[in-house]
């Protein structure tokens, strides 16, 4: 079976560290269910799951800016993430093919 070419593929951190571990945790209080709501309005917004892969991810190396997500292609790292970001990151970079430049981790954090 042929699988089709992924437009765009979603890391989400889903590190969860133990308090007062010296790196905190993207999987912060209050923000368990971003992946399941990800994914969900996903399924709302009729993203095609086939083309748009969502992966749950190990840490991605921005702890600090938690919760996270990665978009490929272009390596645009989102940061701080709620519900009402998501969305409009899944309406507007997903499909539309726009990031959101206000939700990216500043150029100097890429060096």
């Amino acid at each position: 079976m042929q699988m089709p070419k992924p437009k765009n593929i979603i890391f989400m951190c889903q590190v969860k560290r133990p308090p007062n571990f010296p790196k905190p945790s993207c999987v912060r209080a209050g923000k368990e269910d971003l992946l399941p709501f990800t994914q969900q309005k996903m399924m709302e917004l009729g993203i095609d799951p086939m083309t748009n892969w969502i992966v749950p991810t190990g840490c991605l190396n921005r702890c600090n800016f938690g919760p996270v997500m990665l978009v490929e292609p272009g390596s645009y790292m989102y940061v701080d993430l709620d519900k009402d970001k998501i969305e409009r990151i899944l309406k507007e970079h997903i499909i539309d093919g726009n990031p959101v430049k206000e939700y990216l981790i500043s150029e100097e954090f890429w060096a």
